[in-house]
């Protein structure tokens, strides 16, 4: 692949927010969209919809939870679902395409409920599964790019208090350690690459509390990382809103980078 623009959008039930999908693929035409929480089985996603923008279409779902999505220009040469190390593979977690010499990993973290959870310690064990199935595949110096709903906040800056918020699933020492434990192989921020330090800057903004766009009380859990061919040939890396302020809107919005 050569230049090409990607994006990433936790949509948050893919029928609900097929409106705002559609439209934001029209007018941003990017090369690839990546999304998450798609909450539909694989029989009733909207293939038509996506392919009649002239996008092919990969997807592994369930009813009502997870699943994940990849929109393409191009058709996927190799396509990998779910993890392989004998656990649970959860398919509608994790899906990997490959573009001429790219491959995209798209990929829905658990959220991990409450610390004291076994859904908690999946969360972390998720990510060291995640960590070995990278490693088996690449070398850091593939083109590689990890992005979708990671499900953690990597630092202070990335929530919009972070005294009150220590200790969530999303932002804890354990979520940040298992988290780095994967970057740490040769994957890095690209958004933070293009606003390093740049406060409240935020991809999630929960449907619970009012007016949380406006108060700008959100959460940057949402990323693209790139191996290092890929992120220092990144050119932009940022945050559009505008979904988020679009009409019955998912409570994440999208994250958009392009790549020369």
């Amino acid at each position: 692949m050569k230049s090409f623009k990607i994006a990433t959008y936790n949509v948050n039930s893919i029928r609900s927010r097929l409106h705002i999908i559609t439209s934001w693929l029209n007018r941003h035409q990017p090369d690839v969209l990546c999304m998450q929480e798609t909450k539909v089985e694989d029989g009733k996603f909207p293939v038509q919809a996506l392919t009649d923008l002239g996008y092919h279409i990969t997807f592994r779902g369930s009813r009502q939870y997870n699943g994940v999505a990849v929109a393409s220009r191009e058709k996927p040469e190799q396509i990998l679902y779910g993890l392989d190390d004998g656990g649970p593979a959860d398919e509608d977690r994790l899906i990997a395409i490959r573009m001429g010499d790219t491959w995209i990993l798209n990929t829905y973290v658990p959220q991990g409920r409450d610390r004291e959870s076994e859904q908690f310690t999946y969360k972390l064990q998720w990510f060291d599964r995640l960590k070995a199935f990278i490693r088996k595949r690449w070398r850091p110096d593939d083109r590689l790019i990890w992005c979708g709903d990671l499900n953690v906040a990597p630092d202070t800056i990335d929530v919009y208090d972070p005294k009150r918020l220590l200790g969530h699933v999303c932002f804890n020492p354990d979520v940040w350690a298992a988290f780095a434990g994967v970057c740490e192989w040769g994957l890095q921020d690209v958004f933070r690459k293009h606003h390093p330090q740049e406060p409240r800057q935020y991809t999630f903004f929960d449907y619970r509390v009012p007016h949380t766009l406006e108060r700008g009380l959100g959460w940057r859990i949402d990323h693209i990382l790139a191996t290092a061919p890929l992120y220092g040939s990144s050119r932009s890396c940022d945050i559009d809103l505008e979904p988020r302020r679009a009409e019955k809107p998912s409570d994440h919005t999208v994250l958009v980078a392009e790549f020369n």
